[in-house]
């Protein structure tokens, strides 16, 4: 790699570095996890970066390969080994508020592999329907019917955990 490639992959990395983070994170819902899957995708990133950076979306491009560095490390559960005792739940920017934040991951967690792939791509990383597909090797119609499900879980999901705070809210003014 020349050092004007190498030059132009550290300004990448430096500028998508976080983003690329937040989306491991919300795949993964476990950071030490979506920091492995980066450190992978970064990885082939660089050692492919010269056949690659002249690629007209290069962010789908490597989101697709981040995606992909997910479902391959999900498949092979028995090569996590844990090292240390588990970290600190990690303080996130609150989006309206914490306990939204927390129950908007916990809801995403309990999706399926695919669908909570397929909703971090449409909305969080703003791809659209054909980028998505794209990045997962799969038709747009399954894109669609997997954000609709995802959808729709999440709204059921997030209606019982908020009918219950509000309800737990209600009981504790009545009892003053």
């Amino acid at each position: 790699m020349s050092t004007v490639e190498e030059q132009e992959y550290v300004e990448y990395v430096s500028t998508s570095l976080e983003r690329l983070r937040r989306t491991a994170y919300l795949l993964t819902n476990d950071l030490s996890r979506a920091d492995d899957v980066v450190s992978s995708t970064l990885l082939s990133v660089y050692l492919h970066w010269s056949r690659i950076h002249t690629v007209e979306n290069l962010d789908g491009y490597v989101h697709r390969i981040l995606v992909r560095r997910y479902v391959d490390e999900s498949r092979r559960w028995w090569s996590r080994v844990l090292l240390a005792r588990p970290l600190p739940e990690p303080v996130a920017k609150p989006v309206a508020s914490t306990e939204d934040a927390q129950a908007i991951r916990a809801a995403l967690a309990t999706l399926g592999r695919s669908q909570r792939a397929v909703l971090v791509l449409r909305f969080f990383c703003d791809m659209s329907v054909a980028e998505t597909a794209a990045a997962l090797n799969c038709s747009t119609g399954n894109v669609k019917s997997q954000t609709a499900r995802g959808l729709a879980t999440m709204r059921t999901l997030l209606r019982e955990q908020w009918s219950v705070q509000d309800g737990a809210e209600l009981a504790e003014v009545r009892k003053r």
